[in-house]
């Protein structure tokens, strides 16, 4: 069964690929949707290839994504073009320290003519839905990503409402400035596919931001990004990249990577076992992009820095000589020996 066989909004079952059979063909439509994708936002965002093929490989792998840098590096607008590359229904949510659960998740209004109460949708019914600043909000606002995030769905007074699918939650926030905010949980971190990290442009790329927008405003070049895919597409390419093939010497590659993170004495707090399988769908869904229908032990490197890195703490003492999660990623990915 394919996506193609089932109404919108309906989940795809997909039987696993017991063998690579030596054909990419099958993975064609991921890599043509990626360069599409990529052509759309590259008409506004200058330079961040690596930051695109995150947003894309997060997109078909079906995860969320935490993108995290200083202002003015176009998190948000990359979040939003990527968005505007898909007919789908956006959303955007700016967490204040205001901001209530029921402003994102939807309340019960009592119905003066039924004499019953009414369940009012919050704007986190959507499906791509991009949270500015996300740790601006209160725990109390965050929790109530929880249940949405992991399950796709909202319980309201003992009522579950579904989200209509694809449903992706794209979130941003400033790790420097910390006056006003509120740290993420580690429970809702590890609900992220991936924390993408970016960071200044370089020489070339800011000149050519100038010139891009020298006589013209982002907000009249914004609307040059077409919509390329729908949601039955996505939820098709999403299947697609589920029958990707990989290897069993590879998941044990990728087990010994999250095992080590559990005894590395640098580390506090090792990965969880959704770690081992975001690493497992995100490799997929790289090879699948670029163009490969089965997994190679570089697609799992590639992804294991923005699958991991807010997946584990560095000790205390460590972390204040300098080490970060990245370092300690690399280390481990170096010290396990890659299988043949």
């Amino acid at each position: 069964m394919t996506a193609e066989d089932l109404p919108p909004g309906e989940p795809v079952e997909v039987t696993e690929t017991a063998a690579y059979d030596g054909s990419n063909a099958i993975v064609i439509p991921v890599k043509d949707a990626a360069e599409k994708i990529t052509s759309e936002i590259s008409r506004i965002i200058i330079g961040q290839q690596e930051l695109l093929t995150q947003l894309i490989t997060g997109l078909f792998a079906g995860g969320h994504l935490l993108v995290e840098g200083v202002p003015g590096i176009a998190k948000t607008l990359s979040a939003r073009m990527l968005a505007q590359t898909l007919k789908l229904k956006y959303t955007r949510i700016q967490f204040t320290p205001d901001l209530m659960p029921s402003d994102v998740t939807g309340t019960s209004v009592f119905n003066m003519k039924t004499s019953d109460f009414t369940f009012n949708p919050g704007p986190v019914f959507s499906q791509i839905v991009l949270i500015d600043e996300i740790n601006r909000a209160p725990a109390k606002t965050q929790a109530a990503l929880f249940e949405v995030m992991e399950e796709a769905q909202v319980t309201m007074d003992g009522e579950t409402y579904k989200m209509e699918q694809p449903f992706m939650v794209l979130a941003t926030q400033n790790p420097i400035e910390q006056e006003g905010t509120y740290r993420l949980p580690e429970a809702q971190l590890d609900r992220f596919l991936f924390r993408i990290r970016l960071g200044y442009p370089e020489l070339n790329e800011e000149i050519e931001i100038l010139k891009r927008f020298r006589n013209d405003t982002a907000a009249a070049l914004t609307g040059a990004v077409n919509s390329v895919l729908q949601g039955q597409d996505v939820l098709q390419l999403r299947s697609i990249v589920d029958q990707v093939f990989i290897k069993d010497e590879l998941l044990e590659y990728i087990a010994k990577v999250i095992d080590q993170t559990r005894h590395d004495a640098d580390l506090f707090l090792g990965a969880s076992p959704r770690a081992s399988l975001s690493l497992m769908r995100a490799s997929k869904a790289l090879a699948a992009i670029r163009g490969r229908a089965y997994v190679v032990p570089d697609d799992i490197k590639d992804v294991a820095y923005p699958v991991l890195n807010h997946r584990i703490q560095v000790n205390p003492e460590r972390e204040m000589e300098g080490l970060d999660s990245n370092q300690v990623i690399k280390r481990i990915l170096q010290s396990i020996e890659i299988p043949r």
